[in-house]
């Protein structure tokens, strides 16, 4: 049987995923250091009202409210007995949300990173981490979700025991990582690495890309590593809606809707065929990026030096794969924000 998500890219060539989780919630009242997978069962209306601001914006697809759903995470709230639960409850919501529209959307399980480091740098070993993965991917799959996805990864490691604990649930998946120290993940991996790991694996993602980051130029040049590598799966692009900038005791992102719009293009130009956003993203820039994609042909493949000129410039001189070709060096070098590493990520 055919996946949704694949229909879909056949019939349209595209699908706009949703936007940030954690940035909507807090504008909820969402609470820095509270778990925002309890909300699935303290405050329901607003985790479906968030899955359906997406939809209302044009999103084809919308991540559940899950994102650190796992034993490790849930424990620092004294609910790691309740991860199955909380995940059900999750895609439940979503599954409601989704079944009242009149057009194919896609409920898709998030599930971010353990938080532990895995062996031999860390003490998470490869069992464990399993098994996290397929406690998690169970709830989800009970609840009701299209596909699971996984996201801001940044260990090979993690990412393989992610597709292990996945494939113990019999789910189809797509999975991203997060590109963020001068075009390395956190754990070194470059976009030419991810694409070696992803078609390697037997229970293999049905899409793959890259999520949060720095920012969206970032964001674009690992698209084009990804590219260059020549990936036989889609590639997912979910940059951060720009910069993230402290402002009345509050994190405000600084990409407008019309820069996002202009990202979607550049991200659609370069082969991704799954677009959305990640940390700052609302809906007024989901829809200006609906808008931008259904009416602005496609054209040929950007230049970094256009990336530069239309979204900003990059935080680092390299894409992190030593092939940078000459003259392709940011014009500025920026200071690179640390990661977020609060329970939402976005």
């Amino acid at each position: 049987m055919t996946d949704k998500l694949t229909t879909l890219l056949a019939e349209r060539g595209w699908i706009l995923a949703d936007g940030a989780t954690g940035t909507n919630l807090f504008n909820m009242g969402l609470e820095s250091g509270e778990a925002p997978e309890l909300w699935n069962e303290t405050h329901p209306d607003r985790i479906a009202r968030l899955y359906q601001s997406a939809l209302d914006a044009g999103s084809d697809l919308f991540l559940t409210n899950s994102f650190g759903g796992n034993w490790s995470r849930l424990k620092l709230h004294d609910a790691q007995g309740r991860v199955r639960e909380l995940n059900r409850m999750a895609a439940e919501i979503g599954r409601e949300v989704a079944d009242r529209m009149d057009r194919p959307v896609i409920v898709a399980g998030s599930m971010g990173p353990t938080g532990e480091i895995m062996e031999p740098v860390g003490t998470l070993s490869h069992s464990a981490a399993v098994e996290m993965f397929h406690e998690q991917a169970e709830g989800l799959r009970e609840g009701g979700v299209d596909l699971l996805w996984v996201e801001t990864l940044s260990a090979r490691e993690e990412y393989l025991a992610a597709a292990e604990g996945i494939a113990l649930a019999g789910m189809p998946w797509a999975g991203t990582m997060s590109f963020d120290t001068a075009g390395r993940t956190m754990m070194g991996l470059t976009s030419s690495d991810m694409v070696e790991m992803v078609q390697s694996i037997d229970h293999a993602p049905l899409a793959f890309g890259a999520n949060c980051g720095v920012g969206a130029s970032d964001l674009l040049r690992t698209l084009m590593g990804f590219s260059d590598a020549h990936p036989n799966l889609p590639m997912i692009a979910k940059a951060n809606a720009g910069i993230p900038k402290f402002h009345d005791g509050h994190i405000h992102y600084d990409g407008t809707p019309e820069l996002m719009a202009k990202y979607a293009l550049l991200a659609r130009d370069i082969g991704a065929t799954i677009i959305g956003g990640c940390c700052g993203t609302m809906p007024e820039h989901l829809a200006a990026m609906r808008a931008a994609l259904e009416t602005t042909p496609r054209g040929p493949r950007p230049t970094l030096e256009q990336i530069v000129a239309q979204i900003g410039p990059f935080s680092s001189d390299t894409d992190g794969t030593g092939n940078d070709p000459a003259g392709t060096a940011a014009p500025r070098k920026r200071e690179r924000r640390g990661r977020r590493r609060n329970a939402a990520s976005e």
